[in-house]
């Protein structure tokens, strides 16, 4: 079965990371799956929730939103007039879950790492691309203040999979995704799953089918990692030669 942009159906869509996309934030990138480009940031604040008051633990949490212009019909704006958007707590609340398991909190003091994430353009994906653009945003934080060697852990990332006209295929957009009889969306990092969420949309999946579509996202996962720690590699070369060309 032919794929809608002529990708193979164990390809990626073209990956991006831009880095320092905002000024302020300690970590920023803007990540894109193809024609999905989500904002990541990640800033730091100096408490954690209460259940962790005098552990000498840190903290990271996430929130999620989709930007009015997003997607092709626009979507309400979620604020305190029309309250929050089930999805999209659902969604932060699996980015924040992933992205714990991205840092040794253990070792990050009493402080809290917040990533936002908003989708500026849909088409499928949105919720692995902000995950996989997550940890590079909290990477580059971490890296700022000077603690990365201490608590940064291996390259957490996410993407999904799906079966489509019967035919297992990697990353979806959202024109097949919209059409799947299935779809997964996986969370891994260093070789190993941290969260599996799955749905049979229009009939139950074939335990071989599942294991066609994990497959599929350990392949995509791994070329995901180096994308990530490429993008990191890049941003902290850039940053040795300006720390050298300010101290000439």
């Amino acid at each position: 079965m032919a794929r809608t942009d002529g990708r193979a159906n164990d390809e990626l869509r073209p990956v991006r990371f831009e880095t320092n996309y905002t000024m302020h934030a300690p970590g920023s990138v803007l990540v894109e799956f193809g024609r999905t480009r989500v904002l990541c940031t990640a800033m730091v604040e100096p408490r954690v929730p209460n259940f962790l008051m005098g552990s000498g633990k840190g903290w990271l949490t996430a929130e999620y939103a989709m930007l009015p212009s997003s997607t092709n019909t626009r979507k309400k704006r979620e604020n305190y007039k029309n309250g929050p958007d089930g999805r999209s707590v659902e969604i932060g609340r699996l980015i924040g879950r992933s992205l714990r398991d991205a840092v040794d909190l253990s070792r990050f003091g009493e402080r809290q790492i917040i990533v936002d994430c908003d989708v500026i353009q849909a088409d499928g994906g949105t919720r692995t691309a902000a995950i996989t653009g997550g940890y590079v945003a909290v990477a580059l934080a971490l890296y700022t203040l000077n603690c990365a060697d201490r608590c940064l852990k291996p390259p957490v990332s996410a993407v999904s999979c799906g079966v489509v006209g019967g035919v297992p295929m990697l990353d979806l957009c959202y024109v097949e995704d919209s059409s799947a009889e299935a779809d997964v969306n996986v969370v891994m990092s260093n070789g190993g799953f941290i969260e599996v969420q799955g749905t049979g949309e229009k009939r139950p999946v074939g335990k071989e089918e599942l294991l066609s579509l994990l497959e599929l996202a350990e392949k995509g996962n791994a070329a995901l990692n180096k994308l990530q720690q490429k993008a990191i590699d890049d941003w902290m070369m850039a940053r040795l030669k300006e720390e050298m060309a300010r101290k000439k």
